[in-house]
């Protein structure tokens, strides 16, 4: 017997059954290829959409966009909010480009061993609005207690992930530099930023800015 092949959204909810809480409805749209085209600077990344089906999704009124790829069988992917305007001085270029196809990620399945793992929001509006100043301002004490100050202005930076434990991922709105501020981890690969103690604010040694950071993440899905 020859088993049908199960739809995108159905794959996307037997790896994630936490999705869904009780009382959310979902409404699931015909599936189709991706044609929103390429992001600029985003090769790994625009390859890897162009191999997408996009299925538009309504769960409990907010409009979401369900972006799967490889075999019928083992799909992978992503759910992404549609795409947004975002104000030129707001975020950097390359996440300005990003968000004019699409709104950024709430939620991976079948995602591979990568730094997008257990994130809340990646590259999303909301993940944008966390107060960099006041998230850091709270945690002062971690240099205080070295005889250090912040080394970095936060207003200059705004957030592009949110993990699960409230780490945050930082990029410069104008030069796009990558940090991480991540005062519970256990992060191999990561650098404190000169002036940091450990477990405060990092780079990343193999990603020093934005650009790079999304295509190591994609490569991992090629």
């Amino acid at each position: 017997m020859i088993w049908p092949i199960m739809r995108d959204w159905d794959q996307f909810l037997e790896q994630t059954p936490w999705f869904l809480q009780p009382g959310d409805t979902a409404t699931v749209g015909e599936a189709r290829p991706w044609s929103r085209g390429e992001v600029a600077g985003l090769p790994h990344l625009s390859a890897l959409l162009a191999s997408a089906t996009l299925t538009p999704v309504l769960i409990s009124g907010t409009e979401y966009e369900l972006l799967a790829w490889g075999p019928d069988t083992d799909r992978r992917g992503w759910l992404c909010r549609p795409p947004l305007d975002a104000d030129p001085g707001q975020v950097h270029p390359i996440h300005r480009d990003f968000w004019l196809v699409c709104g950024g990620i709430n939620e991976c399945f079948r995602e591979p061993e990568t730094r997008w793992l257990n994130q809340n929001e990646i590259l999303t509006e909301a993940a944008g609005r966390t107060p960099v100043s006041d998230v850091l301002a709270d945690y002062s004490w971690i240099w205080e207690a070295d005889g250090l100050a912040i080394p970095i202005q936060p207003e200059e930076y705004y957030v592009v992930a949110v993990e699960a434990n409230g780490n945050l991922t930082l990029v410069h709105r104008e030069s796009g530099g990558l940090l991480l501020f991540a005062p519970d981890h256990a992060f191999t690969g990561v650098t404190p930023l000169p002036g940091c103690p450990p477990y405060s604010l990092l780079t990343f040694d193999d990603a020093q800015d934005l650009g790079a950071w999304i295509e190591r993440a994609v490569v991992a899905q090629l």
